[in-house]
């Protein structure tokens, strides 16, 4: 699948795990005003919803407290385990509607679903097998394009799965597959940066072969270092986190500037959401990141 040589509009956005936030309610979590004010600080018009009651889901008070600060919604997230069938697909439906609802009244056209983790990122325990069943591979991908169909009809909104560390889509081969094996119209790719160099992923190539599939990006790089140690050791990705295998641009992988000329290539808009996996990190830490990394990005494309 070729590139088209027309220049595409990078969209540079940041999100709630850049400022350490992995779930909607936790103590050791920057609160949502914070996060607010010190995004658009940092210099970014644009961020995610992230985990569903972190940020206020009134969608008139979200509208009041976005535009105060000059920011934008891009893109609700859901966490979904379609591979179990339709009962679960049911039971997803009754997280994705409400997160559905709120991001298309505050303007997002956007929702990324991460697959279900078979190691639990804040334990590590070991929830389900690794691999799929044939069965359950089929229920995953036509399970995506249910999801996708539902929130493109109902809410205009468009799907986009994210490969993502201990789940059962975390590898180039499983990507692949999974491409293969759905619908370009239902099911798009949120192509993480830093997830798919994690398994063994090189994100530039994935661009040149499948661009076309891909209308969301997440940026960040792993450190090789640190990445080889919890490959070889096995390591659950929430404590790989906290040994700092995500970190700051430019000092890891992939290197994010020909990503971004490649995304440009595209000829379409494209969103380029950073995120700073930390969790947890101390409240101070996330805003110099953040203003370092958007200062980096802005040097790639302006």
């Amino acid at each position: 699948m070729s590139s088209i040589p027309a220049q595409g509009r990078i969209r540079i956005g940041s999100a709630p795990v850049s400022w350490g936030v992995w779930f909607a309610e936790d103590p050791r979590q920057v609160p949502w005003p914070r996060f607010l004010d010190e995004v658009a600080r940092a210099g970014y018009e644009w961020i995610e919803l992230g985990p569903y009651g972190y940020l206020p889901t009134d969608t008139a008070r979200l509208s009041r407290e976005l535009l105060g600060r000059g920011l934008h919604l891009c893109a609700g997230t859901v966490f979904t385990s379609l591979h179990h069938g339709p009962a679960a697909w049911d039971h997803a439906w009754e997280q994705v509607r409400p997160v559905a609802e709120c991001a298309r009244a505050v303007g997002a056209r956007y929702l990324v679903d991460v697959p279900a983790l078979w190691r639990d990122d804040k334990t590590g325990q070991i929830v389900e097998a690794r691999q799929l069943t044939t069965e359950q591979w089929r229920n995953l991908t036509s399970g995506s394009e249910w999801l996708g169909r539902r929130v493109r009809d109902i809410y205009g909104l468009q799907l986009v799965v994210h490969p993502h560390a201990d789940t059962h889509l975390d590898t180039p081969a499983s990507v692949r597959r999974f491409l293969d094996d759905t619908d370009a119209d239902s099911v798009g790719l949120c192509l993480d940066t830093g997830h798919y160099a994690y398994g063994g992923g090189d994100a530039l190539d994935l661009i040149k072969t499948d661009g076309d599939r891909i209308g969301y990006l997440h940026l960040k790089q792993v450190d090789p270092v640190v990445l080889t140690e919890v490959i070889e050791n096995d390591v659950p990705f929430g404590t790989a986190v906290q040994r700092g295998v995500m970190c700051e641009p430019p000092t890891g992988l992939p290197a994010l500037e020909p990503v971004l000329t490649a995304a440009r290539s595209l000829g379409s808009e494209v969103f380029a959401i950073v995120e700073q996996d930390m969790y947890p990190c101390t409240p101070t830490r996330p805003l110099p990141i953040a203003q370092r990394t958007l200062a980096v990005l802005r040097s790639f494309i302006e």
